[in-house]
């Protein structure tokens, strides 16, 4: 088939207004629990968490309207490397490069371990609300190279 009249698909992802990073979905109940009043209100239902270390963008929606990291309850990863990569167990990117000078991955392990367990509350605590697993691994294996 001639590629000419095969229509691609169009992008989905949403790109922060600031850096251009992609976003990642995050829903109302997570930005409000993150972002201090009025900065919570005036961003769509679904917004977008910025992953980008250098923007200080940390949420957007479509419509380009931003909440930045002075509207934060608290500092959050990476936006502030000493923020805890986990917010619910609290593994910071120093307790990480603690574990790598000593030749082991003791607190790295058992935050991961127990980040898979019904204790984590991800969900509620993390700025993007998913598992930080795969950040701390990321982390872990950038900073080991």
């Amino acid at each position: 088939m001639n590629k000419a009249f095969v229509r691609e698909p169009d992008a989905t992802d949403e790109l922060c207004p600031r850096c251009g990073a992609i976003g990642t979905p995050v829903p109302r109940a997570v930005v409000t629990r993150h972002v201090r009043e009025p900065a919570a209100v005036a961003i769509a239902e679904t917004a977008n968490f910025c992953p980008s270390p250098h923007c200080d963008v940390v949420y957007f929606d479509m419509f380009e309207r931003t909440i930045s990291v002075t509207a934060m309850r608290a500092p959050v990863y990476p936006k502030d490397p000493e923020a805890p990569i986990c917010a619910c167990f609290g593994l910071t990117a120093d307790d990480i490069d603690r574990d790598l000078s000593e030749g082991v991955a003791t607190r790295t392990k058992a935050c991961l371990l127990r980040a898979r367990t019904a204790e984590a509350r991800c969900g509620e605590l993390s700025p993007t609300g998913q598992s930080c697993v795969a950040e701390v691994q990321r982390y872990f294996l950038r900073r080991k190279s």
